[in-house]
């Protein structure tokens, strides 16, 4: 790895570090009633929605009913946006000559279903696809919505785990509320004036006709970019704007609006550490689970960039070429990436979007090296726990916790425990639950996808074990609410919109619900007095338990998987 790469992962890292302690301390003052400076303007808009929407804000849910409030909610929203794609046509800022994908009944489905569950998995390319109301009215209003909903429910994860003898939650629609308007608004409209000032659009200009440099003809969307752009990765959503994503100048066009929307994606969920341990009343909880997260990134950061920055070592071989660096070439495997990024951002983003729940990619993952692909494939199969999505990615990283300790206390012949909280036999079996989600959907979904027509005719590039990637990729990133994909696999199709849809719909609602019912048996339960023999859970052992687990338990599930794609392709290539 170059000097100039470790500096820019270390200046990522320690800005990252700085930003938990100030914005975790705010979110807990939001969502424990605490003050904060905004309120005085937002407290009477809080009121007034209160009152248009019948709430009670006193009154709080058990688990179920907050599990209901957050289907409907989630359900409501894809109807509404389902119903505004279908309908774009006859709503402001269409132009049949652009926008010249059908928005077929699948392919709405799939859409509206993608941003209600913050996947914003895109079998569309955007400028080709949305006018500029629907991205804003519609893709923009969801990625507000939808992230503030798996804010809302981390939040209510951590209160079952704060709590004693209660089954109480807090209200659904009042931490939606003030995730909405405390938390993404105040940032989202901050970070989006500086990308304008950096020179992201935000206009609703026609689309401009332009000559090459070869002299093709070109059409350029503009459009209400920076409005979407900042908004998607905040929220841990991740659809651009534009069919290129992060790679577009127009979504992303400095290294310094990389690495404010890298920073988008990452800070709050790290935040999400310290709200914990400060709603808990145990700061160094939340600093082990941050220390975690954060040594899992850099392991994957150095995992991809290797690869990347060595190249095909058979190419340059037989090219006679020269590997390294040099001050009149970068060096490495450039390929699928933005000049203007080089390989040390280029990686940067796939690391942070792919443990990040956001597929806001500036680089073509299908053209990395196969070991430095699979990197951002492992960390979509860990399940959010490295940072994650927002208020999600808190509960993965402690259901992988309970998984260790539950392995644990086996060894050990005790009955686990977490905080206080006894794992009983139910609680074994919600975990388990969730646990076996992932690797039972993403990989008979696969399985059916590399049988069946319809899905060996989505790959209209690559066969073999690059195919089979591609095909494992795209149904791990639907399941991890993700979005992000290789190119080369064509999935606007009634089969994959229809199959992406299952594994974004289990991927939301089937890893909230174990982990809502969860928290409800822990508010219920008591708090067990800490003994000589209770595991620490704020110690360097508990930290090294809870990254062998996510190792172990992510081999066991995907490691055949993985030899059949990238690992083969690997052996393949060398």
């Amino acid at each position: 790895m170059s000097a100039e790469n470790f500096v820019q992962y270390a200046a990522f890292l320690l800005v990252v570090g700085l930003l938990v302690r100030p914005l975790g301390s705010y979110m807990a003052h939001v969502f424990d009633g605490g003050k904060t400076i905004l309120d005085p303007i937002l407290l009477p808009l809080e009121r007034g929605i209160y009152k248009i929407g019948g709430v009670e804000a006193q009154s709080e849910m058990d688990w179920k009913q907050y599990s209901l409030s957050f289907i409907f909610f989630s359900f409501a929203g894809t109807i509404v946006l389902y119903t505004l794609l279908r309908l774009q046509n006859f709503l402001p800022w269409f132009d049949k000559i652009f926008q010249v994908t059908p928005m077929s009944l699948d392919l709405a489905m799939n859409t509206a279903i993608s941003f209600a569950t913050t996947s914003t998995w895109q079998a569309y390319g955007g400028e080709n696809t949305m006018s500029y109301f629907s991205q804003l009215a519609g893709l923009t209003g969801q990625n507000f919505l939808a992230g503030a909903s798996g804010l809302a429910l981390g939040i209510a994860f951590i209160r079952g785990l704060a709590r004693r003898d209660s089954n109480r939650l807090g209200s659904f629609w009042v931490d939606l509320t003030r995730a909405t308007l405390w938390v993404l608004l105040p940032f989202s409209l901050i970070g989006s004036l500086i990308l304008v000032w950096q020179g992201v659009p935000m206009n609703f200009l026609h689309y401009t006709s332009a000559t090459g440099l070869e002299g093709g003809a070109q059409t350029i969307a503009q459009g209400p970019v920076a409005a979407l752009e900042l908004i998607k990765n905040l929220g841990t959503n991740g659809g651009g704007f534009f069919n290129a994503n992060g790679a577009h100048p127009f979504e992303n066009p400095t290294p310094l609006t990389n690495f404010i929307e890298m920073l988008a994606i990452v800070a709050l969920p790290a935040a999400l550490t310290f709200t914990f341990g400060r709603m808990i009343g145990r700061p160094r909880q939340g600093w082990v689970l941050f220390w975690v997260m954060t040594v899992m990134f850099t392991g994957g950061l150095f995992f991809c960039a290797g690869p990347e920055q060595q190249g095909n070592l058979t190419t340059i071989r037989t090219a006679n070429l020269i590997p390294s660096a040099t001050a009149g070439q970068p060096g490495g495997n450039m390929e699928g990436k933005e000049t203007r990024f080089g390989i040390g951002a280029s990686v940067l983003t796939a690391i942070v979007t792919s443990n990040g729940a956001t597929g806001s990619t500036n680089s073509m993952h299908d053209s990395y090296m196969p070991l430095s692909g699979m990197a951002p494939l492992v960390n979509m199969l860990l399940g959010e726990m490295v940072f994650g999505g927002l208020g999600t990615g808190l509960y993965s990283i402690i259901m992988v916790a309970l998984i260790g300790l539950f392995l644990a206390g086996l060894m050990v012949g005790r009955t686990p425990e977490y905080l206080g909280k006894q794992l009983g036999p139910t609680e074994i079996k919600l975990i388990t639950l969730y646990t076996i989600a992932m690797p039972f959907t993403v990989l008979i979904l696969t399985a059916i996808a590399v049988i069946a027509k319809p899905g060996l005719d989505g790959l209209t590039t690559n066969s073999g074990p690059h195919g089979f990637t591609e095909i494992f990729f795209a149904y791990s990133s639907c399941f991890a609410n993700n979005g992000q994909a290789f190119a080369g696999l064509s999935v606007n199709s009634p089969f994959y919109n229809v199959t992406t849809a299952i594994a974004m719909i289990v991927g939301r609602f089937g890893l909230a619900l174990p982990a809502l019912a969860l928290a409800g048996r822990f508010g219920r339960q008591g708090r067990r007095q800490t003994t000589s023999g209770t595991l620490p859970t704020d110690s360097l052992l508990f930290a090294g338990l809870l990254i062998g687990t996510a190792i172990i338990v992510v081999g066991l599930s995907f490691l055949p998987a993985l030899a059949l794609g990238p690992i083969l392709e690997h052996l393949m290539v060398k």
